[in-house]
C-alpha cells in the first residue's frame, strides 16, 4: 500500500511561485509513475505533470508547460512540483497520484491508483 502526502500550497499573487511537494511512503517499489492533476470549483480534474520513476521522463499539460517543472519520482520518495509564473486560472485544489499500472498514457486520472488529499493553491491579483 502506499500513502501520498501533499504540502507547499497557499495563496501567491498573479506572477508569483510555489513549490508543490508530494512525499511518497509504503510499498514504492511497484510505482512506476507519480503525477499532479488540479481542479477548481465546477470543474473537472486536469493533468497538470507527470514523472516516472526515476525522473528520467516527465510530462506537462499544454497550459504549463514552461511555467511548472516536476522533479523526483518514487525512486526518491517524493514528486514536487515547482510552479512559476501563477495566472488567475492556476487557482485550484492540487492533487498529487501515484501508479502502479503499467498501461496507459500519464494524461489520464484513470491510470492512477493512489491519491493524495489535496492542498489549495489561490492565486490572486
Amino acid at each position: 500500500q502506499v500513502q501520498l502526502v501533499e504540502s507547499g500550497g497557499g495563496l501567491v499573487q498573479a506572477g508569483g511561485s510555489l513549490r508543490l511537494s508530494c512525499a511518497i511512503s509504503g510499498h514504492t517499489d511497484n510505482v512506476y509513475l507519480m503525477g499532479w492533476f488540479r481542479q477548481a470549483p465546477g470543474k473537472e480534474r486536469e493533468f497538470v505533470a507527470a514523472i516516472t520513476s526515476y525522473g528520467e521522463s516527465t510530462f506537462y499539460a499544454d497550459n504549463v508547460k514552461g511555467r511548472f517543472t516536476i522533479s523526483g519520482g518514487s525512486a526518491m520518495s517524493t514528486a514536487d512540483l515547482q510552479m512559476n509564473g501563477l495566472q488567475l486560472e492556476d487557482t485550484a485544489s492540487y492533487y498529487c497520484a501515484a501508479s502502479t499500472r503499467t498501461l496507459g498514457p500519464p494524461y489520464y486520472a484513470s491510470r492512477y491508483d493512489t491519491w493524495g488529499q489535496g492542498t489549495q493553491v489561490t492565486v490572486s491579483r
